[in-house]
């Protein structure tokens, strides 16, 4: 299996990309791993928001190399635990998909355009993570996930 990790700007806080590329090797021993960051347009001070949000989910759809399952994370989406978050995982293997993208958008999020193109909405919490922050959660749990599947003690 395959995970593609699409992000919109570079991760500043260097903390967070350490811990990034921390999960992304340990994650590398259960399957391939591709972190793509998206450089990010430079906006003026007048742009509306929802203009922002649109076209930075246009620009990051358009790196979706298809075919994939595109899982975009959103705090509408599901709220899964843990282990169900391993079961999906293992019920996308058993129906063959051999690449997932997740999509994580900027400091405003994404458009609700997603909503539609994307094949799963994902949540990774109630309350509220930086765009730089969910980067390394969503990492972390796809470890997780993957940890789960094979039965580690990691999630112990």
């Amino acid at each position: 299996m395959r995970f593609d990790l699409l992000f919109l700007g570079k991760t500043r806080e260097k903390y967070l990309a350490s811990g990034i590329e921390d999960f992304r090797k340990r994650l590398s021993r259960y399957a391939e791993v591709e972190i793509r960051t998206i450089k990010e347009k430079r906006w003026g001070s007048g742009e509306a928001e929802g203009k922002i949000k649109e076209e930075e989910t246009r620009i990051l759809l358009e790196h979706c190399a298809r075919p994939t399952l595109v899982v975009a994370l959103d705090p509408a989406g599901n709220r899964l635990s843990s282990e169900e978050f391993a079961d999906l995982i293992g019920k996308w293997e058993a129906e063959g998909r051999r690449k997932i993208t997740f999509i994580i958008g900027g400091p405003l999020g994404l458009a609700d355009s997603i909503r539609k193109s994307a094949d799963t909405l994902l949540s990774l919490s109630a309350m509220t993570f930086t765009h730089e922050m969910a980067r390394l959660i969503l990492l972390e749990q796809l470890y997780r996930a993957c940890s789960i599947r094979a039965g580690s003690q990691y999630h112990k």
